[in-house]
C-alpha cells in the first residue's frame, strides 16, 4: 500500500514537471517569434535552425580582460627608476610643451608621479630650469625672450659675446632666429676654439671701430709656418689645442704606403674678391691692399 501511495506521487510530481516544461517551452518559442519580427523589420537575416532555442541565442562574445599589460609594466618601472630619470622625463615635458603644468597633470602626461616621491618634487622644485609657483611646475630658460626681435636686442646686450648655450633653450625656434640674424648680418657667429662652442657677437653698423695702425701692421706682418707640424706646435706652445694631429696622420699613411705629398712653391698671398675674409669686421686691416679688379 505504501509502496502504491509512492508511486502516485512519483507520478504527480512528474506530470507537473512535463508541465513546467511545456510551459518553458511555450514561452522559448513566444520570445523566439518576437526576436524573429524585430530582426525582420531591421532587415538582418537570422540564421536557420531546427531548435527555436538556438534560434533566438547567439554565442556570448568572449569576455575580453585588459590588454594594458605592457602600458601599466612601463609605467611601473618610470616610477621606480632612479630619481634622475625620473626628474629628465619631466624637464624634457616641461621644454618641449612650454606649459605650465599641476603635478596630477605631469603624472597624466608623463606617468612621474610627484605626489608620491617627495624626492622628485623637492628636487624639481629647486632646479634651476625649473619655474614652481606653488602650485604649478614651468620650462625656465635663462633668458626669457620671445621672438627673433627679443634676440636681437639680448645679443646686443653682450658686445664681448654670449655664448649660444645660453640661448639656445629661450624659445623653440630659437636657433633658426640665430642663423637668419646671421644671415641678415645682424650678428656674428663664430666658435670658441677652448669649448668647440659657438659665440654670438653683435654686428651693429652703427658702432666705428678704430683699429691701431700697430695692430694693422702686427697682422699684415705675422707669416704663418709652411708645414703644419710648425703650426701645431706653436698653438699648443700658445696653451690651445690643435684641431688636426698632423704627426700622426702622416705615421699612418706611411704605414699604409701612402706618399706624402709634395711641398709647392710658396706662393705670395694677395687679397682677390674671391678671398673669403674672416675678419671682415674689423675691414681697417684690409685698407691700402691691393686688390685685383678691384
Amino acid at each position: 500500500m505504501q509502496r502504491f501511495v509512492q508511486m502516485t506521487s512519483l507520478k504527480e510530481s512528474l506530470k507537473q514537471f512535463q508541465k513546467r516544461q511545456e510551459k518553458c517551452q511555450t514561452t522559448l518559442t513566444n520570445i523566439a517569434a518576437k526576436s524573429g519580427s524585430s530582426r525582420a523589420t531591421s532587415h538582418k537575416a537570422a540564421p536557420s535552425s531546427s531548435s527555436p532555442l538556438t534560434t533566438t541565442k547567439s554565442p556570448a562574445p568572449a569576455v575580453k580582460f585588459s590588454n594594458d599589460t605592457e602600458r601599466l609594466q612601463h609605467i611601473n618601472s618610470i616610477r621606480k627608476g632612479p630619481v634622475g630619470a625620473q626628474i629628465k622625463r619631466v624637464i624634457d615635458l616641461l621644454l618641449e610643451t612650454r606649459q605650465a603644468f599641476t603635478p596630477e597633470q605631469i603624472n597624466e602626461a608623463c606617468y612621474v608621479d610627484m605626489n608620491a616621491n617627495k624626492a622628485v618634487f623637492d628636487s624639481l622644485r629647486n632646479n634651476p630650469k625649473v619655474k614652481h609657483d606653488g602650485k604649478c611646475f614651468s620650462y625656465k630658460s635663462k633668458y626669457e625672450l620671445k621672438d627673433k626681435a627679443q634676440l636681437r636686442v639680448q645679443v646686443r646686450k653682450y658686445p664681448e659675446g654670449i655664448a649660444v648655450i645660453d640661448l639656445k633653450d629661450s624659445y623653440p625656434t630659437v636657433m633658426e632666429d640665430l642663423q637668419a640674424l646671421k644671415a641678415a648680418g645682424d650678428i656674428w657667429l663664430l666658435s670658441n676654439f677652448d669649448s668647440q662652442e659657438d659665440i654670438a657677437y653683435p654686428n651693429d653698423p652703427r658702432v666705428v671701430i678704430k683699429v691701431d695702425d700697430d695692430l694693422k701692421q702686427l697682422f699684415r706682418g705675422i707669416e704663418l709656418p709652411r708645414d703644419m707640424l710648425d703650426i701645431e706646435k706653436d698653438l699648443q706652445k700658445n696653451g690651445m689645442k690643435p684641431a688636426t694631429n698632423t704627426a700622426k696622420r702622416r705615421a699612418m699613411a706611411q704605414v699604409h704606403g701612402i706618399p706624402p705629398k709634395p711641398k709647392g712653391k710658396k706662393k705670395k698671398h694677395e687679397i682677390s674678391k674671391r678671398t673669403k675674409l674672416t675678419n671682415s669686421h674689423l675691414p681697417e686691416l684690409f685698407e691700402n691692399l691691393n686688390v685685383p679688379g678691384s
